[in-house]
């Protein structure tokens, strides 16, 4: 039951990330801020999304080199840029996270980048489902020789979390890495929560090229 509230939650976000892109709201010449506030209108008008779980994050250029906990000053979205969205929608009380990148032009690096990471998502996808126990650290170091093996940089601390009924699941102890695809954290995946029921993970992937200064993100349900 709880997978399919999860499973709706996604859809009715990806449905607002089709309408960000029918809309055109992606182009040059505004700041990330004003894109940020244009897509808040938008959830809030067409879909009824008034709640996100988690900081909306627009990110171009080199500040796609940033991770979820920075805050880098916001920048003019131009001509040639790339940049990515990443939402946390809480949809009929599930919540969603979704992350896309995007190109403006036809610059071939910030292309295969695009490119590279979403495949990368989804052969990592693939891997994790042919488990039935999975310590999440080697679900994160398996993240990163992909990031090698497509010829980048696996970027940020972590390479998913859990997701559930709004507010989900915490640790009882704030410093665990529990629930968190964390290099540190030897925990089974498949492990149940406090009360037996099954767990729901996000993948998020970060890809980076520091010396081109340009990154690229893809995220959602496992």
């Amino acid at each position: 039951m709880e997978r399919e509230k999860l499973l709706n939650a996604q859809k009715i976000s990806l449905e607002l990330f089709s309408a960000i892109e029918a809309r055109r709201l992606i182009g040059p010449g505004k700041t990330e801020g004003q894109l940020n506030a244009e897509i808040c209108d938008l959830a809030i008008r067409e879909f009824g999304i008034r709640e996100h779980w988690h900081k909306r994050i627009v990110r171009s250029g080199r500040n796609t080199l940033a991770t979820y906990p920075d805050n880098p000053p916001d920048r003019e979205i131009e001509r040639d840029d790339i940049l990515f969205i990443d939402l946390g929608p809480v949809v009929q009380g599930y919540e969603a996270d979704i992350g896309r990148t995007y190109v403006l032009g036809n610059d071939r690096s910030k292309t295969r980048l695009k490119h590279d990471v979403e495949e990368a998502w989804h052969q990592i996808r693939d891997w994790y489902q042919r488990h039935t126990s999975l310590k999440a650290s080697m679900l994160y170091r398996y993240a990163v020789g992909k990031a090698m093996e497509f010829g980048w940089e696996f970027h940020g601390a972590i390479a998913g979390h859990i997701v559930g009924k709004y507010p989900h699941e915490q640790p009882a102890d704030p410093a665990s890495l529990q629930l968190d695809i964390h290099p540190d954290n030897d925990y089974d995946i498949f492990l149940p929560d406090a009360n037996g029921n099954k767990r729901h993970w996000i993948l998020e992937v970060q890809f980076v090229d520091k010396d081109l200064g340009i990154g690229a993100y893809f995220e959602q349900l496992l």
